[in-house]
């Protein structure tokens, strides 16, 4: 199973909105310029987690978006739903209309048995929906600045020049 671009461009931003001061709001833009993405794209990955009530925004000229909970309270189930969908490993586990899951390869027949490999389809869901679930923003943003520290801490390290964004009021400079 292959998450798109949006699944992967907004956990980079909630990941950078967890990293921000939640006092102010941080501008799309500059997450955009930061973390190389196109801003146009990300204004429609944004929009699908407002609607998910996962980020906030304010307009304006102090304008920008911010978490709309707390990084702990976020798991990166909430977010790659908001933006993929049903967590689904083959197209018979999508229907909105039916309870149960149905096999396009088996005949819809009376006395037909079950599809083989519905028991492997069924975990392999599972242990993608449980580990997403089990993953919180929180951790995330605790990995992402523990390997910046890591970085920085390199001795002979010279600045790269890479977009920094402000972290709790500090100038931090950015890993990609």
């Amino acid at each position: 199973m292959i998450f798109s671009s949006k699944a992967e461009y907004g956990v980079r931003l909630m990941v950078e909105l967890g990293r921000q001061n939640p006092e102010q709001p941080t501008s799309l833009k500059v997450i955009a310029d930061v973390e190389g993405l196109p801003l146009a794209y990300l204004e429609q990955v944004v929009a699908r987690l407002r609607k998910a009530d996962l980020v906030m925004s304010a307009r304006g000229a102090h304008g920008g978006y911010w978490l709309a909970r707390e990084p702990s309270e976020i798991t990166m189930y909430d977010v790659v739903a908001a933006l993929e969908g049903p967590i689904a490993p083959m197209e018979c586990f999508v229907h909105d209309q039916m309870e149960r899951i149905v096999c396009s390869h088996m005949p819809q027949q009376r006395g037909a048995g079950p599809c083989a490999t519905k028991l492997l389809w069924t975990r392999v869901q599972g242990g993608i929906i449980r580990s997403l679930q089990t993953t919180t923003l929180a951790e995330l943003v605790e990995f992402s600045r523990r390997g910046e520290a890591e970085l920085e801490a390199e001795p002979g390290r010279a600045d790269t020049g890479a977009p920094s964004l402000v972290l709790h009021g500090v100038l931090a400079p950015t890993a990609r």
